[in-house]
């Protein structure tokens, strides 16, 4: 989740195949080695053996949480006690947690029954595709996410017979596995990288050399101690550096495979090169990079608010949802919202905005620990300087900034193709003759105006829903969006947090236009043929979602959290309920 700069990119991309410094080029040739001496070993390895890593791997991540949180507060200017910590446990190594845990479990399932088992039921959806089910997976789901349902649709003509069949590739093929992937991990989200290594070692099979982003680089020895078990046991390497380390890892003739979690510059940096000769292969297709790659590019997310009559306590709560897609990690998210799409017509919708600034206003401004976000931040702001800030602007941190009503019309503008990667969102207003017809033209504009497929999320309000028309709509939305992602209710970061859910980029983009990549991580029921996965949720939860910005409690609400979801216990709702309700 690291920022996409196509049209206007900020960023300097890596210098590829040569090096501007020394690298230690026998240490990385060192560690290729090793891996490669076990990559044949590790395809062959049984689910069973896998599980047992896995479980290592929780009982030492618990074991480093304290010490990884405490250098993650430090690094990002947060205050060890406040809610934002609790925010950062969450992210950074709760979904971690989850993701291990439910690929414990599936690995559990291929050893006993040769593959994973997913809750189901396994449903017709629009566009020749099947929808499966595959959260809540429990009664422990339901109750800690209630109201709350996750289906991973696959793609068009795939049957029934086939989803099951093409499950746990890599088990059925090992011979297929024996590669060393380098992970090119992102500098924002502290589990990105460890999840991505989770995602090549035990859905795919291969062996992972990761590459810290040096942002995070601080955070190696809490990934070493948490995977220690992975990394004794041959299969895995964490390495820090720059673009170079990464150039010379890339490149390397014993890595077979490549996963970026950055940019999209850098991702072409890496496919075809720098410069004007980087531009003109890219232009022909011709890559320089001779092996696979996949990876996750971030998008300029939209949420899509369908209008209707909302009380002021569901326009108060969808002002705290928005807000908190905004300011979590301070804005340094690939699924932060970017792009808010509004019906002009909506009689609430200077009610809505007004409480969403008013939010803003309560919540305090955060330490732009991302390099270049001040800079990224002046780009926007020089296009709309009558964007508006909330907060202090300070040497440090940077305001809270809306930017509001953009030109639909205005294809070119800045907010609709860059992401801006800090404190900033924006809003447009669409025309549209109804409700229903206004739905239809967001999803059009989203699809065709707005950069990247990532994410998006949609929010209706049950009232609205009791119109054939809208709710016709909404349907026809969520089968329509092109977006790897989609939360409707519930922010769409709940398609990566959930684990069982599939988060990469809607397929289908060719490497001359990467977008938001190729492929997905999570996809703990491990299926071949995905197409996007789509997250429901209540209009209004309660009590409020710990993870909301606003949540006062998180921190306690986290930490009970984390030991939930190493080792899930009846025994272990009513503190974690107890601390909910604190908020």
């Amino acid at each position: 989740m690291a920022p996409s700069e196509s049209r206007g990119a900020i960023r300097i991309a890596p210098t590829l195949r040569r090096t501007s410094r020394t690298v230690d080029t026998a240490a990385l040739d060192q560690v290729v080695a090793d891996l490669a001496a076990h990559a044949g070993s590790w395809a062959a390895t049984g689910a069973s053996r896998r599980a047992a890593l896995v479980d290592q791997v929780l009982t030492d991540t618990v074991a480093a949480a304290d010490g990884w949180l405490a250098d993650a507060c430090r690094a990002k200017g947060i205050d060890p006690r406040s809610p934002f910590a609790g925010e950062e446990l969450y992210a950074g190594i709760v979904t971690f947690v989850r993701m291990a845990r439910v690929l414990r479990d599936s690995l559990l399932d291929i050893a006993r029954e040769g593959r994973p088992r997913y809750p189901g039921p396994v449903t017709d959806v629009p566009g020749d595709r099947l929808a499966v089910r595959v959260f809540p997976a429990s009664l422990f789901d339901r109750a800690l996410f209630a109201q709350t349902m996750g289906e991973v649709w696959m793609q068009p003509g795939v049957t029934r017979a086939e989803i099951d069949a093409g499950q746990a590739a890599a088990y059925r093929h090992p011979e297929v596995a024996a590669v060393v992937c380098v992970v090119l991990g992102a500098g924002n989200v502290a589990s990105l990288g460890p999840r991505d290594v989770l995602s090549k070692l035990f859905v795919e099979g291969k062996v992972v050399v990761l590459k810290a982003n040096p942002v995070n680089d601080y955070l190696i020895p809490h990934w070493t101690r948490a995977m220690r078990a992975l990394i004794d046991a041959g299969v895995l390497r964490i390495v820090g550096g720059g673009a170079d380390e990464g150039a010379y890892l890339t490149g390397h003739p014993q890595t077979g495979e490549v996963h970026i979690t950055g940019s999209d510059k850098t991702h072409d940096a890496i496919v075809f090169g720098t410069g004007t000769d980087g531009a003109r292969r890219k232009s022909k297709g011709e890559p320089i990079l001779d092996k696979a790659i996949t990876s996750e590019l971030g998008n300029v997310s939209p949420v899509i608010v369908v209008p209707g009559e909302w009380s002021t306590a569901e326009l108060l709560y969808q002002a705290e949802h928005v807000a908190t897609m905004l300011v979590n990690n301070a804005g340094f998210n690939c699924l932060t919202a970017r792009v808010i799409v509004t019906h002009s017509a909506w009689p609430q919708r200077e009610a809505f905005l007004g409480a969403l600034i008013q939010v803003l206003t309560r919540i305090p401004t955060r330490l732009a620990y991302y390099p270049g976000a001040g800079a990224r931040r002046d780009t926007f702001v020089a296009e709309h300087p009558d964007a508006l800030a909330i907060g202090q602007l300070e040497p440090d941190s940077l305001p809270w900034t809306l930017v509001r009503g953009l030109d639909p019309g205005h294809l070119s503008d800045v907010c609709f193709n860059v992401e801006a990667f800090c404190s900033l969102t924006s809003e447009t207003a669409l025309n549209a003759p109804s409700p229903a017809a206004f739905v239809d033209a967001a999803v059009e504009f989203c699809n065709e105006a707005v950069w990247g497929t990532l994410s998006a999320t949609v929010l209706v309000s049950p009232r609205s829903r009791r119109d054939q028309a809208v709710n016709a709509a909404v349907e026809r939305a969520v089968a329509d969006l092109a977006y790897g992602g989609i939360g409707l209710n519930i922010w769409h970061a709940m398609v990566f947090a959930l684990g069982t859910t599939t988060w990469g980029a809607y397929p289908g983009h060719p490497l001359t236009d990467i977008q938001s990549g190729r492929g997905v991580v999570g996809n703990a029921y491990m299926f071949d043929r995905a197409q996007k996965s789509v997250v429901r949720g209540p209009f209004r939860a309660r009590p409020t979602p710990p993870w909301f910005a606003t949540h006062r409690n998180a921190l306690p609400v986290m930490r009970r959290l984390l030991a939930f979801e190493a080792a899930p216990s009846l025994l272990a709702l009513p503190g974690i309920f107890a601390a909910a309700l604190g908020a």
